[in-house]
């Protein structure tokens, strides 16, 4: 294995600091949504956005008249962040107070997608994600929308995932008369809501009907 490299080593805790692929991938396949941070002219952008894995590359997308879009397309150095945030960690102390969450920090470039269908395919994946089964059903991407639509690929060649799970960890106070533990935090999808405008009267389609955990 590679030797880390420094800014894929966390500073703190750096024992909770994991590479493995797998664990990686999970963590950016249940997050719906990630942080591109960059530079533009010294001035610090942090922008968040929709994103899909595949494969080993992430993919974003957005409009090409998007500031954010056209200055990232050039090439220009990216830090993209996702966190999955999975409980309260209540301790003794307000000083021990923490969370249980699951991270994952990617550097790289962005590779601009140029070919139609490859654009297509990650739009499809992207749809996919957040609305499993549901491509077939929506009116076809067309060439408009493909031209409209800029889509960018990262790879995940450098990226790290940091994990905090369990109780709190706090020996000097364990004695003390003060409840201690952690407050889970769950997100799920509910039922669909109707937009009645434009949807009244027509079906939930069969994607949608089941339960959406």
């Amino acid at each position: 294995m590679n030797p880390i490299p420094p800014h894929l080593t966390p500073s703190r805790y750096p024992k909770r600091a994991d590479y493995d692929q797998q664990t990686i991938y999970s963590i950016l396949d249940e997050a719906l949504v990630c942080t591109v941070s960059f530079a533009v002219d010294n001035k610090p952008f942090s922008i968040p956005t929709a994103f899909v894995r595949h494969e080993n590359k992430i993919y974003i997308h957005g409009s090409v008249g998007s500031h954010f879009i056209r200055e990232i397309e050039k090439g220009l150095p990216v830090c993209i962040t996702v966190t999955l945030l999975d409980a309260i960690v209540v301790a003794k102390s307000a000083f021990n107070h923490s969370v249980n969450y699951r991270s994952v920090v990617i550097f790289g470039t962005p590779e601009k997608i140029e070919d139609t269908t490859r654009k297509t395919q990650a739009f499809k994946w992207l749809t996919e994600k957040f609305v499993p089964n549901s491509w077939d059903y929506l009116r076809p991407f067309n060439e408009s929308d493909n031209r409209k639509t800029t889509i960018l690929a990262f790879s995940l060649d450098e990226a790290s995932a940091k994990i905090r799970t369990g109780m709190p960890g706090e020996d000097e106070n364990k004695d003390l008369p003060i409840w201690s533990g952690i407050i889970p935090i769950e997100t799920r999808r509910l039922a669909p809501i109707t937009e009645e405008e434009c949807s009244a009267g027509i079906p939930l389609p069969p994607h949608l009907t089941g339960t959406m955990m």
